[in-house]
């Protein structure tokens, strides 16, 4: 639409492993699976054929245009990955009821014979529709008797459990996961719009997660120290091909969740990055 030329349009980053020129194109496939890159015709510098196709020699706005349009299209792809997820697993709804969802080996609730499924009625006679606040009522009685009523199917009983008051990492004082909210499917005609909604949200979350990472990453470097979590083309394309043997929706999720990186890491003011351009157009 700018008048600009691409003289390449690359799936992964180089080197190249395969490319095809198809009119003034090339298209090519690279090695690391990491992204994708459009190379345009005078991006970097001036060029002494085909001015009026370059990159370099067009407005401030049409430049800033063009860069802001490829980190568009990395959150718009992210919204896309989540919105398909959403689409096939479902939409959370609220139930105003608390249930078992998973139980930890050798955990107190195990033990009493809590089960998966059970739905929780009351807790010492006090009942809950919410996960935050039975957590936090069974929290403060560490230590202490507390006595469930459950329905599980069609049938009512009741189990004495005792909150651990130091319980493994990773585990809560009862060992259960809780949910107060089921998966729906929206009627067909309103699926679109309520999975892309919700793509949407969570595009909005892993931008605000992406942020904060790179904050703590800025901050461990100022203070001298090897900031953690960070993969190399290398880890990536490990971490890729674990959530493709995951299932197909792992990897939609890990391609939604990478493209989220990839815009927020693009822009910023990094040379050689998107953000490296926009920085020099600004100034200019």
């Amino acid at each position: 639409r700018a008048g600009i030329r691409g003289d390449e349009f690359g799936v992964g980053f180089p080197p190249r492993v395969w490319g095809k020129k198809i009119g003034e194109t090339i298209y090519s496939i690279n090695l690391f699976p990491i992204g994708g890159f459009v190379r345009l015709h005078g991006e970097d510098d001036e060029v002494k054929e085909g001015r009026e196709r370059a990159f370099y020699y067009k407005g401030r706005l049409t430049r800033t245009s063009v860069i802001v349009a490829g980190v568009l299209m990395n959150f718009l792809l992210a919204v896309v990955a989540f919105g398909i997820i959403a689409w096939v697993v479902g939409v959370p709804r609220e139930t105003g009821k608390v249930k078992i969802v998973g139980i930890a080996k050798d955990s107190p609730a195990q033990k009493a014979g809590l089960q998966e499924e059970d739905l929780v009625l009351s807790v010492d006679g006090k009942s809950f529709s919410q996960t935050k606040d039975f957590i936090t009522y069974v929290n403060e009685r560490k230590g202490q008797e507390i006595t469930f009523e459950l329905k599980r199917q069609d049938t009512g009983l009741v189990a004495s459990v005792t909150p651990r008051v130091s319980p493994p990492q990773g585990e809560g004082s009862l060992g259960v996961a809780v949910s107060s909210s089921e998966l729906v499917h929206p009627p067909l005609w309103q699926r679109p719009f309520v999975s892309l909604w919700l793509g949407a949200n969570e595009a909005v979350f892993w931008v605000q997660t992406t942020i904060t990472g790179v904050a703590q990453m800025v901050n461990s470097l100022t203070q001298g120290k090897a900031p953690e979590g960070i993969a190399g083309p290398i880890g990536i394309f490990q971490i890729t091909s674990h959530a493709a043997r995951a299932g197909i929706l792992s990897l939609v999720s890990f391609v939604g969740i990478l493209s989220i990186n990839l815009a927020i890491l693009n822009i910023l003011p990094i040379p050689a990055l998107d953000g490296g351009r926009l920085l020099f157009v600004v100034v200019e």
